[in-house]
């Protein structure tokens, strides 16, 4: 059976002006790493408008930022089907991080989060990974699996597509595990994410590969 790509929609393709396109934003605490990545998502811009912003702001002031950002698109007649805010866990403080997720789900904005950083979601295309390490150890951790890893490398998404669907399953099974464990809080535990359901989304966003 041939292997599912990373772009494969689930829908077929609409009429050119048969609904307005559908707006996503994505706010990403940084300025290339994830924001780089996500913008790499092929997505089909007939049908989607995905706004990837890469911000340099962080835990609760990039949801505050995205909570900003709606209210004036509203203000605009701009509504947004999903909204997105990309963090690290890092060393910010508890009671940051903490508001973070309370402001997120009072206004009903989803949070892909990586503890301890982004790049735990890169290890994941090579390795099923449930113990803790730092971001110092991640870069070095990628470069044993051949990947010569740079921050702001505009080509990492092609780099990591083909593994993927490895990455996906290796998160979801790192999420059960947290779940299963009964604490309660899985984004305050290393490793932890959350980014692959936003890759979900965007690969639900793609556009359809071309016919051969």
């Amino acid at each position: 059976m041939a292997k599912k790509k990373p772009w494969s929609g689930k829908r077929g393709r609409a009429p050119k002006g048969a609904r307005p396109r559908r707006k996503v934003l994505v706010l990403c605490e940084d300025t290339k790493s994830s924001a780089l990545y996500f913008r790499a998502f092929p997505i089909d811009s007939e049908r989607f408008e995905v706004a990837i912003v890469g911000t340099g702001m962080n835990t609760d002031r990039l949801v505050e930022e995205a909570i900003e950002r709606v209210a004036r698109s509203k203000e605009h007649g701009i509504q947004y089907s999903d909204v997105w805010c990309v963090l690290d866990r890092d060393s910010f403080p508890e009671q940051n991080y903490n508001r973070a997720f309370q402001l997120a789900t009072a206004k009903g904005i989803k949070i892909a989060w990586a503890n301890e950083a982004f790049e735990l979601w890169y290890i994941l295309h090579f390795d099923y990974l449930c113990t803790g390490l730092s971001r110092n150890q991640y870069k070095h951790k990628l470069q044993e699996r051949g990947l010569d890893y740079d921050k702001a490398d505009e080509g990492i998404y092609g780099k990591l597509r083909d593994h993927q669907p490895t990455a996906l399953r290796n998160a979801q099974r790192l999420e059960a595990h947290w779940r299963q464990s009964g604490r309660g809080l899985p984004e305050r535990e290393n490793p932890s994410t959350s980014v692959h359901q936003l890759v979900d989304v965007l690969n639900d966003l793609a556009a359809l590969p071309p016919a051969h």
